[in-house]
């Protein structure tokens, strides 16, 4: 499943939008942070979604700026990617995971370095998180997009607990 695909057929749900505009309402939403959307791959797949039928260009406007809007199999394929999504576990790719194979590469004290660098990081982003909760509304969000929030901060707070717990293992040389 494509979540960039999903992302453009779900913006296009309520009104024909031009690319800019659904640019806007992804970033609004924070797509950047759980989705890994591409921003500049948008303006491609509203295109290509257009030659597949699941939009329509309901205008071209000046400077080209093209409104879409989802055609009947764009709101099929919708509902089936949707439905998916709730039902498919996928793996999480994180480099932070492939860098952590390859820990007993390192020097101990450039992996405890490497590990408080990595906790304060994760402590500011969820604490910045944790400020965004409620704060989308005000500029249009639905309320829901506090829930992604939500659950990025639970997995923030799980890899900060694990990393708490590796920078004792390592002092201890439990790890690598």
């Amino acid at each position: 499943m494509s979540s960039t695909r999903l992302l453009i057929l779900g913006t296009l749900l309520d009104e024909p939008l031009t690319g800019y505009r659904v640019r806007q309402t992804l970033e609004l939403w924070g797509a950047d942070s759980w989705a890994n959307v591409a921003f500049g791959s948008i303006y491609h797949g509203l295109a290509k979604m257009a030659d597949e039928g699941l939009l329509e260009i309901v205008e071209v406007g000046k400077g080209g700026k093209t409104v879409y809007g989802i055609t009947d199999m764009g709101r099929l394929q919708f509902h089936r990617m949707l439905v998916s999504g709730w039902h498919e576990i996928q793996p999480i790719v994180d480099p932070f995971q492939v860098s952590l194979m390859f820990m007993d590469r390192m020097e101990r004290p450039a992996l405890l370095a490497a590990l408080a660098a990595r906790i304060k990081h994760l402590e500011f982003t969820v604490e910045m998180y944790k400020r965004s909760i409620g704060g989308k509304q005000a500029f249009g969000a639905p309320r829901h997009v506090d829930e992604n929030l939500r659950l990025s901060i639970g997995m923030l707070e799980t890899q900060l607990a694990w990393c708490r717990q590796a920078v004792g293992r390592v002092e201890d040389e439990d790890l690598p």
